[in-house]
């Protein structure tokens, strides 16, 4: 985010190799200079725990794969245009 200064929006792959999203979520809000970007959650769970987890790590919303176009488009709307 450094290198991107204009970052307004983070979409967060879950399952990741080496340091999945909820560690990487927890970074990322570790850090002050980013408390106003969004981070949308992106995982193929789909259960109230993992949501909450999400949440809980940092995430501003969850989207569950494979991804609903209808609602992802919502959730940017949501978020993006205040």
């Amino acid at each position: 985010m450094k290198t991107h200064p204009g970052t307004q929006l983070i979409f967060m792959d879950i399952m990741m190799p080496e340091m999945d999203g909820y560690e990487t979520m927890e970074h990322i809000r570790l850090n002050p200079d980013y408390d106003q970007i969004v981070i949308i959650a992106l995982t193929a769970r789909a259960l109230e725990e993992d949501r909450v987890k999400c949440l809980e790590a940092g995430a501003n919303d969850y989207i569950s794969k494979p991804i609903n176009t209808t609602q992802l488009v919502s959730v940017l709307k949501l978020w993006l245009i205040q």
